[in-house]
């Protein structure tokens, strides 16, 4: 069923700010940056590229998933959510709810600007021209969505992730629960460029996802309100086999998560990897692996 976005979403939609001495912040309202100690103080000073988050645009089609479909997140709420975060770029990734609509992405990535790359899905049977037309247009990977279903499933995974790095030098993003990678741990340790979605979901997966790390698989440090596992720790273990394999993000708006992302999240990532590789897992991973200009930081900050 195809159906398009209700009205505007509440604050559960876009993420929370916690409430501070001065009381809740009023709906729709961004919280100065006071210099402090408060939300965005890790990031402070630090480019961030926020390496998985949604676009929910009411101009274009949306499809049921299990009969879900997301309130409106449109780009002006987005860089309102995450100002004083230092957001300088990101990876706007399709949900399963886009199915393959490229409007939507092309549209975000153009008011978005430089900084900011797509993450798309594909159907099998996608050509050439298609997949260069989308990297000209600012895409950088192909997502197969295990979790939720989409055009593309394990099946097809080994065939398209070749061809899209082939033609465009795109990775392949994968929303898995982690239990289940050992069944195509062969298939993903052979390919050119992976990464997995929100830590891969489960403790119980996290054996599995460590060891295609050790095979040079990335992963996102990201949706922390809908895993099962404590995120401090799956992220310390990441870094200890490779440091250059985690990304952090804010999952933004936080569709369907338990809890939405809030700005602390970006101190537990601080306090799990600490010091010496907060930049890289915040930034430097990331805009390379997006394969971002050399040299490229950033232009003023998200929603400044």
């Amino acid at each position: 069923m195809t159906a398009h976005g209700g009205p505007g979403g509440t604050a559960a939609d876009g993420g929370s700010r916690p409430e501070t001495a001065r009381g809740p912040e009023a709906p729709g309202t961004v919280p100065a940056d006071d210099g402090g100690d408060g939300p965005g103080a890790v990031t402070r000073g630090r480019p961030v590229f926020d390496a998985h988050l949604h676009i929910v645009d009411p101009r274009f089609p949306l499809v049921e998933n299990d009969g879900y479909l997301p309130p409106p997140f449109p780009v002006a709420r987005y860089r309102a959510r995450v100002a004083g975060l230092g957001v300088r770029g990101g990876a706007v990734v399709s949900g399963s709810f886009q199915g393959c609509d490229q409007g939507y992405l092309r549209a975000a990535l153009a008011e978005l600007g430089p900084g900011f790359v797509g993450v798309t899905q594909l159907p099998a049977s996608v050509t050439d021209e298609e997949i260069r037309a989308l990297d000209a247009a600012g895409v950088r990977a192909v997502r197969c969505n295990v979790r939720r279903g989409g055009p593309a499933g394990l099946d097809d995974l080994d065939r398209l992730a070749r061809r899209v790095h082939e033609v465009a030098g795109w990775h392949t993003e994968l929303y898995v629960d982690a239990r289940e990678l050992p069944e195509v741990a062969g298939v993903v340790r052979a390919l050119p460029a992976v990464c997995v979605d929100h830590l891969g979901l489960h403790r119980d997966g996290l054996p599995a996802l460590l060891a295609l790390v050790e095979h040079g698989v990335r992963v996102k440090a990201t949706g922390f309100g809908r895993v099962e596992l404590d995120p401090a720790e799956a992220m310390a273990a990441v870094v200890r086999v490779d440091p250059a394999a985690l990304m952090a993000g804010t999952d933004l708006p936080s569709t369907r998560a338990r809890r939405p992302f809030v700005d602390e999240d970006f101190e537990v990532v601080a306090e799990a990897v600490g010091e010496e590789h907060l930049d890289a897992v915040l930034w430097d991973n990331a805009a390379a692996f997006y394969r971002l200009p050399a040299g490229f930081a950033g232009g003023a900050a998200a929603g400044g």
